[in-house]
């Protein structure tokens, strides 16, 4: 039997699909996928089972605010014994929660008011839809204020994001974690200082980075700024030279020595390209014997251009690692570098060996990759004359050798490379040879490097009879965990200059374990075993130890924490007595009030000396602290060092002092108790007082003075003289006729700026101000005007629905907890600014330049059943005008509509 309830079916759907038109076309017919913003329809079936037709009233309700029924109640009849479906149309929220929700029908007979209640489930997926816009950031700061920019968070989903704030160039204000509930917006802001001396106009760049779920918006703001101690561009190129006079005194074992030394150094370039690179130094004679707290004597100059480099003076020289790995001397070396070949030399005379008298090298190096290359190269050896024979370490150097290398570096792959190097000698009576390989890889995992030498018994390289392997490994176990080992053996012969002594032979194996516990914290054990000789005769120590190690290394707060054990068990080859070694060492440094501290202290047992089981308590501190820009201060104290240390020269105790007078001016004081090279208890005290001079000397006239004049025109103000305006340190004052000049001006980038104090406080140019001026010609001229500022002001008027129009109940709850807003900018082209309006409230923006003015206003996230009536503005505003304008939102509603005429539908009824 076929049943017609069309009627019914179009008065529910019709306002249905009204009210669609602001939000989706279609209806979403599936219960399980809704999508926030749609509209949807729930269908019930009802029966009358009596046998005679009654009347029902229906009412839809919702278990939330967000889903709105279209039609909340209707009255409708069913006859006897039939069926007829109910269809409740839904609009779902933009800002509805995802989860689970309820659609209830409940009918209610309107003769016995017997109630039957129905439900249905609807699911609304999850949406993410978050937005970060800026809101307003200034055109222009003064130095050494403080930059504030707003940027508008606005989460249009339906879920309630967790969001992290980061700023890599500023300071986010307030929680930099913040929860953003779906459909409200926050504004961010964040602030950064400016370096007060600055001295150039610059950008700054700010960020803003938002973080939620696996996503990230950065939005970015540009800020001038303007230096209030501007610098201005010199017109000559000049070469940084620096001069300086020291007076030295030393009481050197016993014998007292002082007296003068001069220096003078300079590095810069010649021309303003940067493409001629010279630098010299002149150290004159030390008055006291050097160590490596005093400087040497010195003289040498360099030039570099291009793909040439030219060197004549004193310097350490270096042919290859095999062949001339560290030679001081006086000499010359040139090189050409070509585009993929270079080739050179040099010639060297040692200054601090006793054996060789001349040396010269040529080579030439070809690269074959990014990071590959061969170089072949030959070294001739002249030794010293008048003498028979020449100490060569082991061997003799009995005449004059010549030495031929070759060496290459290969990048397999971008984790892996080798190198290696081959070199051959020969003499009037000896013959020798010695190779080097080294191998690096770096995987993500593991990464690790191995270096072995040799060389033969009468080689007349920088090593002889001599090999020595070097090597580490760290393997990445987990985040937390790394595997960690390394072996070291010394070479036993090798020609080192006699300005220095040779530390002490050492052969070095140690593996473990370490466990970073905490970000800031980590926790090593190490097991091994060393072997230290004394190269110096009557020998201080020669052992074999065996050793287990534990470090401790935290940061707690401002305090780095270090901490080691060491336990080990000795075998003494000096005395023949084996015993055992411990060692407790802690380190404490913070850093305070511009100054960092650290604190050490060490206390062993030990058995690698001449006695057993004997004490050693070391303990020190530092202090540097810099007081200012100008002045720097350190303080360090250590009671004794351990012998195998004997090859340095040791600070007990030292004292500097550094203050910069005034610009290109400065003074040093220092002393020091130190122990030299090869002391083991005599002190020797080190005092220096040191002026140095700053100059930079013109070389080379690039730039000619320039002017800049204008006019201020009147516009409508009281006055246009005696205003005052600033480019960079100049200033000018305008005459009677507005007319101002500035005058021997550094071509450059320049801001003109308005001293306001000389203005009325009305008055506003017709340009803005400060203005970028580009001064680059001889004469240029900045014209502008000066008028009376004008303002736009209005209101927000809400235009709520006719009394016979629908309402939405749903919503009113809703309206207390949230005030909407809008998004109000005006721009005349050249400048905008934006605000933040509130529905119901005034409005205005004030001190605005007269012209022609577009008004925009934007949603920001205004609910949809408002509409703003007119979104644009054009507005033109004359002299010391107020504008007003009325924005108008409207509050629209769902007006259900009738069908004037029923169209029959129905369903066939089969009998059995």
């Amino acid at each position: 039997m076929i049943k017609n309830w069309v009627i019914l079916y179009l008065f529910l759907f019709f306002p249905a699909l009204i009210f669609a038109q602001q939000q989706s076309h279609d209806f979403d017919d599936k219960k399980d996928s809704l999508l926030p913003g749609t509209s949807t329809s729930i269908s019930f079936t009802i029966e009358n089972p009596a046998s005679d037709p009654k009347t029902f009233i229906a009412q839809v309700e919702t278990s939330s605010l967000h889903i709105i029924p279209i039609s909340s109640q209707t009255e409708f009849s069913i006859p006897a014994k039939e069926r007829s479906v109910f269809i409740a149309p839904l609009r779902i929220a933009t800002e509805t929660p995802q989860g689970k929700y309820t659609i209830t029908l409940r009918i209610t007979e309107k003769d016995t008011e017997n109630i039957l209640t129905m439900s249905s489930e609807i699911t609304v997926l999850g949406n993410r839809k978050l937005s970060l816009t800026l809101l307003d950031a200034p055109e222009f700061i003064k130095a050494g204020e403080t930059i504030t920019a707003n940027f508008l968070l606005k989460n249009s989903g339906n879920i309630t994001e967790t969001i992290t704030l980061e700023s890599k160039t500023a300071s986010v204000k307030g929680n930099s974690v913040i929860h953003l509930p779906s459909g409200e917006t926050k504004i961010i802001s964040i602030n950064k200082a400016t370096n007060p001396d600055m001295g150039k106009n610059e950008f700054q760049n700010l960020d803003l980075s938002a973080y939620y779920s696996k996503d990230r918006q950065t939005v970015y703001a540009s800020v001038k700024i303007i230096p209030v101690k501007p610098i201005e561009e010199d017109i000559y190129h000049r070469f940084p030279i620096s001069a300086s006079l020291s007076f030295i005194g030393m009481q050197n074992r016993g014998i007292y020595h002082d007296g003068f030394q001069g220096e003078i150094y300079g590095k810069g370039s010649l021309s303003e390209e940067n493409k001629d690179i010279l630098e010299f130094r002149a150290v004159t004679r030390n008055p006291v014997e050097f160590n490596s707290f005093t400087q040497y004597e010195e003289y040498f100059i360099n030039y570099k251009r291009d793909h040439f480099f030219i060197h004549l003076g004193d310097k350490t020289y270096s042919s290859s690692f095999l062949t001339e790995f560290a030679r001081y001397g006086r000499g010359a070396e040139v090189r050409f570098d070509l585009k993929r070949l270079s080739i050179g030399g040099f010639y060297n005379h040692p200054r601090f060996f006793r054996d060789i008298k001349d040396e010269f090298n040529v080579f030439s190096q070809l690269k074959i990759g990014k990071e590959s290359e061969i170089t072949a190269g030959y070294l001739h050896k002249i030794p010293r004359q008048n003498e028979n024979n020449y100490s060569f370490s082991n061997a003799i150097l009995d005449s004059p050798a010549h030495i031929p290398y070759a060496t290459g570096k290969f990048q397999l792959n971008k984790h892996f490379t080798i190198s290696g190097e081959l070199a051959y000698s020969k003499t009037d009576l000896t013959e020798g040879n010695a190779y080097m390989v080294q191998a690096q890889g770096n995987f993500e995992k593991l990464t690790g490097n191995i270096m072995y030498m040799r060389a033969s018994p009468e080689f007349s390289g920088y090593f002889t009879n001599t090999n020595t392997l070097n090597g580490n490994l760290q393997y990445k176990l987990t985040k937390k965990i790394n595997v960690l080992a390394n072996y070291i053996e010394d070479a036993r012969n090798f020609q080192r200059d006699t300005l220095l002594l040779s530390a002490p032979y050492r052969k070095f194996f140690q593996y473990g374990i370490s466990y970073r516990y905490v970000k800031n914290g980590s926790l090593t054990f190490y097991n091994g075993f060393q072997k230290y000789e004394d190269r110096l005769e009557p020998k201080q120590f020669d052992y074999y130890e065996k050793f287990f190690k534990i470090n401790l290394d935290h940061q707690l707060g401002i305090f780095q924490l270090s901490l080691q054990s060491q336990f080990g068990k000795t075998e003494n080859y000096l005395t023949g007595f084996t015993g055992n070694s411990s060692f407790y060492t802690a380190n404490i440094s913070f850093e305070k009030f511009k100054t960092s501290f650290n604190v050490y202290g060490s206390y062993a047992i030990t058995s690698r000396y001449q006695m057993q089981n004997q004490k050693q308590i070391y303990y020190g501190a530092r202090i540097m602290s810099m007081f200012s820009e100008k002045t720097y201060f350190s303080l360090f104290y250590q009671n004794n060092y351990i012998p195998e240390e004997y090859f340095n020269d040791r600070n007990l105790f030292e004292i500097l002092f550094h203050q910069q007078l005034f610009h290109g001016h400065e003074f040093d004081i220092s002393g020091r108790y130190t122990l030299q090279r090869g002391e083991l208890g005599n002190k020797d005290f080190i005092f220096s007082l040191r002026y140095t001079m700053r100059l930079n000397v013109p070389v080379k006239k690039i730039a000619e003075y320039t002017t800049l004049s204008g006019n201020i025109s009147n516009l409508g103000v009281k006055k246009t003289s005696g205003i005052r305006l600033v480019l960079g340190n100049h200033l000018s004052v305008t005459d009677k006729n507005g007319d101002f000049i500035f005058k021997n001006i550094t071509p450059g980038e320049y801001f003109l700026e308005i001293d306001r104090s000389t203005i009325e406080i009305n008055d506003i140019p017709d340009v803005t101000i400060p203005a970028a001026v580009n001064l680059i010609n001889k004469e240029n001229v900045f014209n502008f005007g000066l008028t009376t500022a004008a303002s736009i002001q209005g209101n927000i008027q809400l235009i709520e629905p006719k009394d016979n129009q629908l309402s939405f109940a749903q919503f009113s709850k809703k309206d207390k907890k949230k005030k909407d807003n809008i998004i109000i900018q005006v721009s005349n082209g050249e400048q905008t600014y934006r605000k933040i309006c509130f529905i119901g409230e005034n409005f205005d923006f004030t001190y605005l330049c007269p012209g022609n003015w577009t008004v925009k206003i934007y949603r920001n996230g205004l609910d949809k059943r408002y509409k703003i009536s007119v979104d644009t503005f054009q507005v033109v505003l004359k002299p010391s005008e107020a504008k007003s304008i009325v924005i108008n939102i409207i509050k629209q509603q769902t007006e259900v509509k009738y069908q004037q005429e029923p169209i029959k539908v129905g369903y066939n009824e089969i009998k059995k």
